[in-house]
């Protein structure tokens, strides 16, 4: 691999319908605002925004909100050749307020993007790529997008592919269902090279309220290397032989939406720079070093409102 690896995300692409209305919920909310969502997006958003090269595998509908969602990342400079147009199902979109509890209030139109397919993959352009992220929160709710991610996970670890995953769980979307999102989340811990977690998902998927043991609990599935972000307090990032919680900078949060997805982004763009990221999970100071520029990437999300428009470039973190 060589200084201009790329990235490919492989996930959902959504609409996401924010009401604009303050401190109220979907029944007496009547303004909204259509942006592009999907954590994936997000994180190959970052990472073009710092410099590197990324492309986006998914499905929308062949509708306007389909075309808009590839026209947004085509603006950002993000290779959307991987995208499908599915003729049957329409785009996946979400409606979101903040009700006066400070509660999200959510609903859900699950589309395109739960029907992407194996046979449907750039198997070409998967094996080309030096790192494969799968960071969707809706691909492990159901066949065939399940199967897909979770087959290509295999397939592409077997083939000696870099691979990240981050769980993104969402209680909205797997109210009942905790066990089985459980039972997968571990599934593709147990075939990723690097894994991201908040500290909710790591006491869920591990079963330990301990953060120390929980990422034990993580390697012993399988991962190298495990970050947890803590908010505030900065990242725990450990190899499996050393960790250490690595401080965040301090700003002024407006909106934390899509910080974890920058973090990521980050992480793999420093990644995708070197020669054998396999074998930088072992040089801890240098992953402390990524993992503190990743923080920094973070934070300044927090400080924006919007996902994508808030992700800094490299002259405005420096």
């Amino acid at each position: 691999m060589n200084s201009t690896s790329s990235v490919i995300c492989i996930g959902e692409l959504l609409i996401d319908f924010f009401c604009k209305d303050v401190r109220t919920d979907l029944v007496e909310g009547t303004n909204f605002e259509k942006q592009a969502g999907g954590a994936p997006a997000n994180v190959c958003a970052t990472i073009v925004k710092l410099g590197g090269k990324a492309s986006f595998s998914g499905k929308v509908g062949n509708d306007p909100f389909g075309h808009f969602l590839k026209h947004t990342l085509d603006e950002l400079d993000i290779d959307t050749s991987m995208i499908k147009l599915d003729e049957k199902n329409s785009t996946t979109f979400a409606f979101v307020s903040l009700k006066e509890d400070g509660e999200r209030d959510f609903v859900f139109n699950r589309g395109a993007d739960a029907y992407l397919t194996e046979e449907e993959l750039n198997q070409y352009e998967l094996k080309k790529a030096g790192i494969l992220h799968f960071g969707s929160a809706t691909a492990l709710l159901e066949d065939p997008f399940q199967s897909t991610y979770l087959n290509t996970m295999k397939q592409y670890k077997c083939d000696q592919h870099f691979i990240s995953f981050d769980p993104n769980y969402r209680p909205d979307l797997w109210r009942s269902r905790e066990s089985d999102f459980i039972e997968l989340a571990r599934q593709g811990i147990s075939q990723a090279d690097f894994v991201k977690v908040s500290e909710e998902e790591l006491k869920l998927i591990s079963g330990v309220n301990e953060i120390e043991q929980g990422v034990e609990a993580l390697h012993h599935l399988g991962t190298d290397l495990v970050a947890v972000t803590l908010g505030k307090r900065g990242t725990m990032i450990s190899n499996g032989r050393l960790k250490e919680v690595i401080p965040s900078i301090e700003v002024e949060s407006i909106d934390s939406t899509g910080a974890g997805d920058a973090f990521v982004g980050a992480m793999l763009y420093q990644l995708a720079r070197e020669e054998e990221p396999q074998q930088v999970i072992n040089d801890f100071q240098k992953i402390k070093e990524m993992t503190t520029f990743s923080n920094k990437v973070g934070a300044m999300v927090c400080t924006k409102l919007g996902a994508i428009s808030a992700i800094p470039t490299q002259q405005e973190i420096l």
